[in-house]
């Protein structure tokens, strides 16, 4: 049996009291400053090293921002860590800037939990603050293991974000007993067929419908042109995002709860995804090129592991033009505009949302007999 380790970040909201609510902000904003002055010491010198960081930065941060002696080591982990993340996602070494209310915080010294209390180092000592445990209590077993977490200040309110890692059994190609392809789209969110021949279809029209008057409500608003304006439509984009991670949630939890263990789930490599929309309908632009098919693989990836299921992605390759029944490959046997696949050679019909999750459950099978050819030689 093979064994990962798989960490998935739970994000919760706590109550603090009136009183908590001032230590905390004041707290973070604390943090945050030190946080920018230790940013701008790392900028000027160019320097990585915790150590030389730690002898240049430590006692102003402790007099000045009346920071504890491990709250001040954490910040400038915090700060090298940006750095070094910035660098290997190949950015221009330029100045980090700390903006938002953020306060990273190891796990059993800067902050602990129970069921339904959150216990956190502040500048006024310890608080203990409510949270809401449920759907929680899974993650107070004993095989989880807590990391550093962040408590983030957004929406007028107190998240806190705790990577929580666990080991995982993991399925082989050779133990899969479920194939589902998933075609991955616009009207249909998601369309999926399985090795027992049934179609699903997940409708996208009223998401659709929902993101275009976003897109309508942001442009009405970058016309006007104020400030007043430019902070809603960045409030609407934050809303719109929420949204669409909320609806890939739903459906990838639908789809491994669904089909349970020892599932291979197929997916298009839709990695360049912009490149391949970039000639649709110019009023549908938005939704086809900024819809997060990417997202929807990585919570489907994850969400998998945790089940004992696999997730491939494949070459996109014909699997809109190619006809599942007699394999016939043919641009004009898909009528893009009524989504209709019809074939030119054996005039097999469908929609074609469904014919491309076909095309992938077929590659999900030879995904499945190649692996066991290789087991033979």
């Amino acid at each position: 049996m093979i064994i990962i380790e798989l960490t998935i970040t739970s994000k919760i909201q706590i109550y603090p009291t009136d009183e908590q609510v001032e230590i905390l902000t004041d707290t973070m904003v604390q943090v945050r400053k030190a946080l920018n002055y230790v940013s701008k010491y790392v900028f000027d010198n160019n320097c990585f090293n915790q150590k030389k960081v730690n002898e240049g930065t430590y006692y102003y941060l402790r007099e000045t921002y009346g920071l504890k002696s491990q709250m001040a080591q954490s910040v400038m982990k915090t700060v090298i860590a940006k750095y070094k993340t910035n660098k290997s996602n190949g950015q221009n070494f330029t100045l980090v800037q700390f903006k938002n209310l953020e306060y990273d915080l190891v796990f059993n010294r800067d902050y602990s939990l129970k069921l339904g209390i959150f216990s956190i180092n502040s500048l006024n000592g310890r608080l203990q603050i409510p949270f809401e445990s449920k759907g929680m209590e899974k993650y107070f077993e004993d095989e989880y293991k807590f990391g550093t977490a962040k408590l983030v200040f957004k929406y007028n309110k107190y998240f806190l974000h705790i990577p929580m890692t666990k080991d995982y059994p993991q399925t082989t190609p050779h133990e899969i007993n479920k194939i589902v392809g998933i075609d991955l789209g616009i009207n249909f969110l998601a369309t999926t067929y399985d090795s027992y021949g049934k179609t699903t279809f997940y409708n996208g029209k009223p998401i659709k419908a929902k993101r275009g008057h976003y897109k309508i409500l942001r442009k009405q608003l970058q016309e006007c042109g104020t400030k007043s304006a430019k902070r809603r439509v960045k409030s609407i984009g934050s809303r719109e995002n929420r949204y669409v991670s909320d609806i890939n949630h739903q459906i990838t939890k639908a789809l491994v709860d669904k089909y349970g263990t020892n599932t291979l789930f197929v997916l298009e490599d839709l990695t360049n995804v912009r490149n391949s929309t970039e000639k649709v309908n110019i009023n549908n632009r938005y939704v086809s090129v900024s819809w997060a098919f990417y997202q929807f693989r990585e919570l489907l990836e994850y969400k998998a592991k945790m089940n004992g299921s696999i997730v491939i992605a494949v070459n996109p390759k014909y699997t809109s033009q190619q006809c599942p029944k007699c394999g016939h490959i043919e641009k004009s046997n898909r009528d893009k505009k009524n989504h209709i696949f019809c074939c030119k050679n054996c005039s097999y019909q469908s929609n074609d949302d469904r014919i491309g999750a076909m095309n992938l459950c077929r590659k999900g099978i030879e995904y499945i007999e190649n692996h066991y050819k290789e087991m033979l030689e």
